[in-house]
């Protein structure tokens, strides 16, 4: 009858939660929520859910999303305030919008990361990242789910600026890094092994935080909202 695209931050402590973990804590809240979820059939039937573009666990995130399938038609808003209120604080939804049509994951295209790092000074990661700029390809590995893969992390990387920290976070330095979605899907850690594997820099990251998730401008090399589309069609 409707479908429902969901936005909503990991924050905090609940940044070290699984995908696992999140999706039991999700599908209990819609349920104490009343929400009427629409089942998939056959013997045994599961809340019809879409899960895509996760973050990594221990990563922080302004810009995860989910899709959910419903029997009847609800008032979006309505949704956004009892689901929210069902979730634990620290996975906080930010805007429920009823489904425009299309695949959310198609236009999951590109990722905006802020990394907080301790140990080099700003200079020495700018050093770093012109380095790894200026290099076609950069090859790292990591564990998988079908064993360790070895990839490029350099042809993900569209943007990449380090800058200073505000005066109250003392001495590090912060990254800002725009990575295009693949297979496999190249990740903040990957990012710093690639920043070590090119200049030998020792980098370690207090903070990964994904601040946007959607549609890549490839001319300016920006991330968009992928919920215009469906927020401009309930407008009309």
């Amino acid at each position: 009858m409707q479908r429902l695209r969901i936005h909503y931050a990991k924050r905090g402590r609940l940044r070290f939660t699984s995908h696992r973990d999140f999706s039991r804590a999700f599908e209990r809240a819609v349920f104490r929520a009343r929400i009427p979820m629409a089942y998939s059939s056959g013997f045994n039937p599961h809340p019809r859910i879409s899960y895509m573009g996760a973050a990594p666990m221990g990563s922080a995130s302004e810009a995860e999303y989910v899709e959910i399938a419903l029997a009847e038609v609800v008032d979006a808003a309505s949704a956004h305030a009892d689901i929210d209120e069902a979730l634990p604080e620290g996975l906080d939804v930010i805007e429920v919008v009823p489904s425009a049509g299309g695949s959310l994951a198609d236009l999951l295209e590109g990722s905006w990361w802020r990394i907080t790092l301790h140990g080099p000074s700003v200079e020495e990661t700018g050093d770093a990242v012109s380095a790894l700029l200026s290099t076609e390809e950069v090859i790292v590995e990591r564990m998988t789910k079908k064993g360790r893969r070895s990839f490029d992390a350099r042809a993900a990387i569209v943007s990449l600026v380090v800058s200073d920290p505000p005066s109250e976070m003392g001495s590090c330095a912060i990254l800002d890094v725009v990575l295009r979605h693949g297979s496999p899907s190249v990740r903040p850690d990957d990012v710093l092994a690639a920043l070590h594997e090119i200049s030998g820099l020792s980098v370690t990251a207090a903070l990964q935080q994904r601040l946007a998730q959607g549609p890549l401008d490839h001319e300016d090399g920006t991330v968009g909202d992928p919920l215009t589309p469906d927020r401009d069609a309930a407008g009309q």
